[in-house]
């Protein structure tokens, strides 16, 4: 079993320093890092290289978690992924090891609370959706081929215009005529 690291700094004036010394001071054998990366990106070449070189039973250790995930779904779903391959995964600061029954415990529990989060959010949008719809709101985008410039395409193309020709006159286009002349 053996202690790999990851360390990341945002912008290439950081320094990593505090994060290498303490994934060291923690047993750390080997350390990939990224430098200058945001956590937001997708792209994080030390991050991708750390996750193929992990073997069942090693151990993953960052400095704190948001070194590793770009959000707590990304961050759950990594370490899930770990967990999914038998590597253990733990965190200095929040003092969070999977490798324990406590740290399992609190991973679980973080897993949990994302969830909670994101049911709470699609439940509020859903409220609102419905609240505004009983006020007489639609949501999306305006509707681009009006009732009145449907009478005006209809009456053009009564007068010998195809449908494309009609929405060009109109300026719409001929895929949202087609549409309001179909529904």
């Amino acid at each position: 079993m053996s202690l790999i690291g990851y360390a990341r700094v945002s912008t290439m004036d950081q320094t990593s320093d505090l994060q290498l010394d303490a994934l060291r001071e923690n047993g750390v054998v080997r350390i990939f890092e990224d430098i200058g990366v945001s956590g937001a990106k997708t792209e994080r070449p030390g991050l991708n290289e750390v996750l193929i070189f992990l073997r069942k039973g090693d151990t993953l250790v960052v400095w704190r978690l948001d070194r590793l995930g770009r959000s707590m779904k990304h961050l759950l779903e990594t370490i899930s992924d770990l967990e999914g391959r038998g590597i253990g995964f733990r965190s200095i600061t929040e003092n969070i090891d999977t490798t324990t029954p406590t740290g399992r415990l609190v991973f679980h529990i973080f897993g949990a609370l994302g969830q909670f989060e994101r049911d709470l959010i699609r439940d509020r949008t859903k409220a609102g959706l419905q609240a505004a719809l009983a006020r007489g709101r639609k949501g999306g985008r305006p509707k681009v081929v009006t009732d009145q410039v449907l009478i005006r395409a209809k009456t053009l193309m009564d007068q010998g215009l195809t449908v494309r020709e009609a929405a060009l006159r109109l300026k719409i286009g001929k895929s949202a005529l087609y549409s309001a002349l179909n529904g």
